[in-house]
């Protein structure tokens, strides 16, 4: 069926795409933040394992969100880990595991990084007069800025 939500065709692909940049970020930030979540040690082991399971959490909630408001635009999510690391501007974790405070400082960073990707789809979305993105986007935004400020706090 043609889709008619008062979104230009054109206008509904720019969107879907900036959201699949986005939901690729945050799914290698979840992968990222599950791994340290199994192999974090040290002295904040308990507080930091409990931490790291909150954030992946809300990370995978939020990508079945954000793959959703794909196909409500008319277009396929990526699908598999293959299509999301061509996506991600993020890296995965390659290798041994660092050390706990170098965990929480590269969460920290990847956390920035997703604002600015987020702020990123909320100017296409504005553009294209998708406000529904936008209102999808816009919370996770806040969520990750505040995220990261917790996260740098962690590691001073």
């Amino acid at each position: 069926m043609d889709i008619d939500i008062g979104i230009k065709a054109e206008d509904r692909k720019a969107s879907a795409n900036a959201l699949m940049r986005l939901l690729a970020d945050t799914y290698t930030l979840y992968l990222k933040t599950h791994g340290y979540h199994w192999n974090v040690e040290g002295p904040h082991f308990q507080q930091l394992h409990a931490l790291f399971m909150q954030q992946y959490t809300e990370m995978w909630t939020a990508s079945d969100e954000l793959a959703e408001r794909i196909r409500a635009l008319g277009f396929y999510a990526p699908g598999s880990y293959a299509q999301m690391a061509k996506l991600a501007s993020l890296s995965e974790e390659d290798g041994t595991p660092p050390d706990w405070k170098t965990m929480v400082k590269t969460l920290a960073k990847g956390h920035e990084h997703i604002a600015a990707t987020a702020r990123d789809v909320l100017r296409t979305a504005e553009a294209a007069g998708d406000d529904a993105t936008a209102d999808v986007v816009a919370p996770r935004v806040t969520l990750h800025e505040k995220t990261a400020w917790m996260l740098r706090a962690t590691a001073s």
